[in-house]
């Protein structure tokens, strides 16, 4: 589905499902020189189980026009924006990486559009080393290359549906590529910028006051567990309702761990909606 966000197109994709605005709703937000199809079992999935769905390419990635966002704050706005272009009142954010502080700040700045908020591979602060920043400007292939590997836990883990020829490394490797392809230059130091000046993680944690699950990898070396502690701590101080899973996976929790990453969220997702029936 395409939608006019500031007269610029945006892109979400529906999860093979017209979208219902009637249905409670669930924004997919990726990461960094990412595109919706990293969420391709999960939406399908809830598309077909009574939600809305709206996995976003971000401006500049996969089919929305860019320019690309330089800071997680405006990349936050413009997923409001996406709300009101679909005609969406309230939304339970899912976000991965770099998505999920972007879920984190639309969510506690636009209390009254969230119903709830799961941050995948979340990390506060989510610090980018200098090396990886040059890499991403100066030899962008050699960043992907370095950051795909980092980000599974196996080097051949495998999915949910095997098939001859499918290798999770390589799938994300050319994904990187091909987002890197269509976007503008150094796209992906633009992204792993935003998430390294991001400083408001956890004052925006104090703010939130939905529902909240944070899912990490156990064996992410990226953004692991500990990572997300603060943000953790800083989410419960103020009261929210906390939950943490923690998946035997790297980075890379939707495709090394398809279905477990699916039941976290769609469990917590159907609580969400418990919890919106009851408040309404």
């Amino acid at each position: 589905m395409i939608l006019d966000i500031h007269g610029r197109a945006a892109y979400a994709y529906t999860g093979g499902k017209p979208f219902d605005a009637a249905r409670p709703a669930v924004v997919f937000i990726h990461g960094a020189e990412h595109d919706h199809s990293v969420w391709a079992l999960q939406t399908r999935y809830f598309a077909h189980h009574g939600f809305g769905v709206l996995a976003l390419d971000l401006p500049g990635h996969g089919r929305s026009e860019g320019p690309a966002l330089s800071t997680l704050g405006a990349l936050a706005d413009w997923a409001i924006g996406v709300l009101d272009a679909a005609n969406v009142q309230r939304a339970i954010f899912v976000g991965h990486s770099m998505g999920s502080l972007i879920a984190l700040d639309a969510a506690a700045r636009h209390p009254a559009r969230a119903a709830g908020l799961a941050l995948l591979a979340t990390a506060a602060p989510m610090a980018v080393s200098d090396t990886l920043l040059d890499a991403a400007r100066e030899h962008e292939p050699e960043a992907i290359d370095m950051v795909n590997q980092w980000s599974h836990s196996t080097i051949a883990a495998k999915p949910s549906s095997p098939a001859p020829g499918f290798w999770l490394q390589g799938v994300n490797q050319r994904l990187m590529e091909r987002v890197s392809l269509l976007g503008e230059a150094q796209l992906f130091h633009t992204d792993f910028s935003a998430c390294n000046t991001y400083a408001d993680a956890l004052e925006r944690a104090a703010a939130v006051r939905c529902p909240v699950c944070v899912v990490s990898g156990r064996r992410d070396v990226m953004t692991p567990p500990r990572a997300a502690r603060p943000v953790v701590d800083a989410l419960r101080k103020a009261g929210a309702s906390v939950q943490t899973v923690e998946l035997d996976a790297g980075h890379a929790l939707m495709s090394e761990q398809p279905d477990a990453t699916l039941d976290a969220l769609f469990a917590f997702a159907l609580t969400c909606v418990g919890a919106e029936a009851k408040s309404s």
